[in-house]
């Protein structure tokens, strides 16, 4: 039976802040998909829909208590790597990648989703181990392997930029958890060999990202035009920016993937350094949250899953930005609630619920 006390403590303020947030990445998606031509459904308007939906799901999260994810946290690991396994066998390749599976009436992305199971199991694993001086590296074999899995499995799709967050998320819920010193150490040795042993494994267009990071002029017009264009579009937008639809690169189509990628570049030239402060407090304010309502939760397993939830958040918006600025190379990762992206925003909207969710419980024992 649902319990009336619940909508007394629903948190209104995650939810005023990405609603927020999602309303001024639709408002420069029209701006940025304005000079295409009509045809099918404007870019804007579909992911109006997807927010919709994600809302939708946000909401009947709210619905059950998130404890019980505790017990599915184990079979719904499982069948999302089932569906990876699937996307090898039968996935859907476009632009030299196979990561979708077709349902017919959408494509499925396993890989995004796997952001969210990764949370669950760790935070169950975690929640049942408290050492009291830490994990030490026996103790981390099972979240490696956990870890593991998946991450060959994203990799060998290919796709490297939803690999690495699936690492940085388990990471940041690891290290919440506490790691002994010394084990710290090991990691850290064998995570720079792992850089090595990497690098001969990532293929030559992964490769080739990474040479035009570290120097985007030596192929301007082939693999360095993203992110010089992109660099472009965020410095020439000054202080207040060009203007609503005014911005120069992305409205004559000299800005690559702008409704995707590069949608913080279109924003940051468009309403200039003002407009990106306005927007980057908002993200601020949005993982300042999370961490608040990880605070706040009456019991660990809560704790974890949302501090999983709040990692999430933090490393698409740290990926994404160091992106579009050339600090990070250009991995394919999305803003998110900015980027246009119907699994990335179902995704989110699936965390946002989950931290509705804890935020609401936190009175009950």
């Amino acid at each position: 039976m649902f319990d009336r006390r619940l909508l007394t403590h629903f948190d209104w303020v995650l939810l005023l802040l990405v609603s927020l947030i999602a309303g001024i990445g639709i408002l420069n998606l029209y701006s940025a998909t304005s000079s295409w031509e009509a045809g099918s459904t404007p870019i804007f308007v579909k992911q109006f829909y997807w927010l919709s939906i994600g809302l939708g799901i946000a909401l009947l999260l709210c619905l059950f208590d998130y404890r019980h994810l505790e017990y599915f946290a184990v079979p719904l690991y499982s069948l999302n790597v089932v569906l990876l396994v699937l996307v090898l066998v039968a996935g859907k390749t476009s632009m030299g990648a196979t990561r979708w599976l077709n349902l017919g009436f959408f494509n499925l992305q396993p890989s995004e989703l796997m952001k969210i199971m990764i949370i669950f199991i760790l935070a169950r694993y975690f929640n049942e181990r408290d050492p009291i001086l830490g994990f030490d590296l026996r103790e981390l074999l099972t979240p490696f392997a956990l870890l593991a899995v998946p991450t060959l499995l994203i990799m060998k799709q290919p796709d490297l930029g939803t690999a690495m967050l699936v690492i940085f998320i388990a990471a940041s819920i690891g290290l919440f958890a506490g790691i002994r010193r010394r084990t710290l150490v090991t990691l850290g040795v064998l995570g720079m060999g792992a850089v090595f042993v990497g690098w001969r494994l990532l293929h030559g267009y992964q490769k080739e990202r990474i040479r035009t990071f570290l120097n985007p002029e030596r192929d301007p017009l082939g693999s360095g035009y993203h992110i010089i264009q992109s660099k472009i579009a965020v410095g020439s937008g000054g202080f207040f920016g060009k203007g609503f639809m005014q911005g120069t690169q992305s409205q004559l189509s000299f800005l690559p993937e702008r409704h995707t990628d590069f949608a913080f570049s279109v924003f940051a030239e468009e309403w200039g350094f003002t407009g990106s402060l306005i927007l980057l407090l908002l993200y601020l304010l949005l993982v300042s949250w999370g961490i608040y309502v990880a605070r706040r939760a009456n019991d660990r397993f809560g704790m974890y899953l949302a501090l999983g939830v709040t990692a999430m958040l933090f490393w698409h918006i740290v990926v994404n930005l160091g992106m579009v600025i050339g600090l990070l190379p250009v991995v394919g990762v999305p803003l998110p609630l900015f980027s246009y992206g119907g699994t990335s925003m179902v995704t989110t909207m699936v965390g946002v619920g989950i931290l509705l969710n804890i935020s609401m419980r936190r009175f009950m024992f």
